[in-house]
């Protein structure tokens, strides 16, 4: 792990353009030398709270243990705390994916047909975690968006660790929210509205939610095939969802699905693009 570790060090020191300027918890970047070049880093902000941060490395574990328990496909994902004279900062390492398996680019160019059928694959697989996870006793959340998919011949790889949405009580997660933005415009408004902070989360925990915003986002990606989205997305909730999932994904598909205006105002003015976070 040292040797790892002064790998990680050095990337972090020679650090190049990001791949991605999502940004709400971080900008990860991809060495462009040395023997991590073949990895994307994200790194978050560290602290001298080590009871938070040790406690956040044992639920990253368990919850990248959870996923690949559940059947979600992930690149290697290692996550570490690297320890700067008592200043923690908190790192993952993740096998890159190559940008043309993105699952974002892929659905706005592809026909509607070629981006029906990804949005079938990745819609099943959402509805198989959720059944597969249902019987546990933890608090478990997924993050199952467009952006935080890719897409190969075997189906959807996702790729987002990060909080790990295991464990934490809906506070908790809504603390973790606020101590690990990158924005002090973000972590300022938590004092004024932590309520809507904390609710930033809701969709995460919430089955129906997550396929939900998944066909959301495809609507907004591709808004002239809006109509033929929804159409499809009702077709799917009756033919593949049971219960209590398929009662509520109909129910919200009877309008277009929209972000929440205080989630789509913070995204415009922290200027994050929505665009793949890896």
């Amino acid at each position: 792990m040292t040797d790892y570790s002064g790998a990680v060090r050095d990337a972090l020191r020679s650090r190049g353009e990001p791949v991605s300027r999502l940004g709400y918890f971080c900008a990860p970047f991809r060495p462009t030398a040395g023997p991590l070049q073949d990895k994307v880093i994200k790194t978050y902000r560290g602290g001298r709270d080590p009871e938070v941060l040790e406690q956040l490395a044992r639920r990253h574990t368990a919850y990248v243990e959870m996923l690949t328990w559940a059947g979600v496909r992930l690149p290697e994902t290692r996550f570490m705390i690297l320890n700067e004279a008592g200043y923690l900062q908190p790192v993952i390492v993740q096998d890159a994916i190559d940008e043309a398996l993105l699952m974002r680019p892929q659905i706005e160019a592809a026909d509607l047909q070629g981006a029906l059928d990804m949005l079938e694959g990745a819609a099943l697989s959402i509805a198989d975690f959720w059944a597969r996870v249902a019987q546990r006793g933890e608090r478990i959340g997924y993050h199952p968006s467009i952006r935080n998919f890719a897409y190969d011949e075997d189906g959807p790889i996702f790729f987002d660790t990060f909080p790990p949405l295991i464990g934490y009580t809906r506070e908790e997660m809504g603390r973790l929210l606020l101590r690990f933005s990158e924005s002090a415009l973000v972590r300022k408004m938590g004092t004024v509205f932590p309520e809507r902070i904390r609710g930033i989360q809701d969709e995460w925990y919430s089955p129906s939610g997550t396929i939900v915003g998944l066909i959301g986002s495809a609507v907004r990606l591709r808004p002239d095939d809006g109509p033929a989205i929804l159409d499809w997305a009702r077709g799917f909730a009756s033919a593949e969802l049971h219960g209590t999932i398929r009662t509520e994904v109909l129910a919200d598909l009877d309008r277009p699905p929209r972000l929440p205006a205080f989630w789509t105002g913070t995204r415009r003015l922290l200027g994050l693009e929505g665009k793949p976070n890896v």
